[in-house]
């Protein structure tokens, strides 16, 4: 893998073009994509860059600082290629943020970091903050991963859990969350007391049955070495020799979190998860999620580990949403708040 000095270009003494062979051992279409739909994302990740490929030479022009960004990033994509990761449009994207960032990371660091692999596929963090929290769980006994929907908290929680029990550093793993109802009342729930709870498990179910064969999971359960359970299900309990995960924490009460986290036995690890923005609690109940951060902040082998909109791993719109709706709860409404007449005519309308 080399590249060429910058040569200036003709057109004018700021513009450069930097040159990097694709090493023979590699496949050319695996870096540029197909009909170079890598280096087409290249180009719009960078202002005023053209990228061209030419058999195993591509070539890179404009702009200095973005051209030396572009090259960088053309370089890590070589890396990834050469270590097995399958690049495509999202990956270089997420690469050029990486190296864009005010303290910049190598993406071939951070996507390269291998946590279990499931049904074909390799489960790995996807940004540098989801990077950050699986270093932090390796570290500490007591995880917590705070941050909006689709960054990967529960996820990369499970997918730890699901290794740390495949080596042999568990016995079990515990998976937990509150039975809070997220904004509607759903009632009456028929059937046993598994399939009351079931409605409130099914997020850490989902999780599961992609890293585990879904066919295993029934014997598990029955010999113990996988427990799912609400909250309330863990009292008066020492939980020993197990990696346990407590998900939705933001509806947990501060008595619950207490609660949760003494019971902490020799040998285990705990990961909490959860989303201060989307507390489910009576407005009068302070979420023990948001006390927690004040009352641990400085105990050692406690760590929190908070993700961001740039950590969301799902559709990108996912991320728009929500930092839109940050942008709105900081101002308010850009119109203030509707009138009694208002409100009147909407209800006449069904949309109140």
């Amino acid at each position: 893998m080399t590249s060429s000095p910058a040569m200036p270009s003709p057109a004018t003494s700021s513009h450069t073009v930097q040159r990097i062979v694709i090493p023979e051992q590699l496949d050319a279409v695996a870096v540029c994509g197909q009909r170079d739909g890598v280096l087409r994302t290249i180009e719009q990740c960078f202002a005023g860059v053209d990228v061209t490929g030419k058999g195993n030479i591509i070539t890179v022009r404009g702009p200095q600082e973005a051209v030396n960004l572009a090259a960088d990033l053309l370089h890590e994509l070589l890396d990834l290629v050469r270590e097995g990761t399958a690049v495509d449009v999202d990956v270089v994207r997420r690469s050029a943020q990486m190296l864009s960032a005010s303290v910049p990371q190598r993406p071939s660091e951070v996507l390269t970091t291998h946590i279990i692999s499931s049904r074909g596929r390799i489960i790995r963090p996807k940004t540098v903050g989801q990077k950050r929290y699986v270093d932090a769980i390796d570290a500490n006994t007591i995880t917590f991963g705070i941050g909006p929907a689709g960054t990967g908290k529960t996820y990369l929680a499970m997918a730890k859990a699901v290794q740390a029990l495949q080596e042999h550093r568990v016995g079990r793993i515990i998976l937990s969350r509150p039975a809070v109802e997220a904004g509607e009342k759903l009632g009456f729930l028929p059937g046993s007391l598994s399939e009351k709870i079931d409605p409130y498990l099914r997020p850490l179910f989902d999780a599961l049955q992609e890293m585990v064969d879904p066919a295993t999971i029934p014997r598990l359960m029955e010999s113990g070495t996988i427990e799912v359970a609400p909250l309330a299900f863990l009292r008066g309990r020492s939980l020993n020799d197990s990696f346990i995960i407590l998900d939705e924490a933001q509806n947990t009460t501060s008595e619950q979190m207490k609660m949760f986290l003494t019971r902490l036995g020799f040998g285990s690890t705990m990961v909490v998860t959860g989303d201060s923005t989307q507390i489910d609690l009576p407005g009068s109940v302070t979420s023990g999620l948001r006390i927690v951060q004040d009352v641990l902040t400085g105990v050692d082998d406690v760590e929190f580990c908070q993700l961001t909109s740039s950590d969301v791993v799902r559709h990108r719109l996912v991320s728009d949403i929500i930092d839109a709706y940050a942008r709105w709860d900081t101002r308010g409404p850009a119109t203030g708040p509707i009138s009694h007449r208002q409100s009147r005519d909407f209800a006449k309308m069904g949309t109140l």
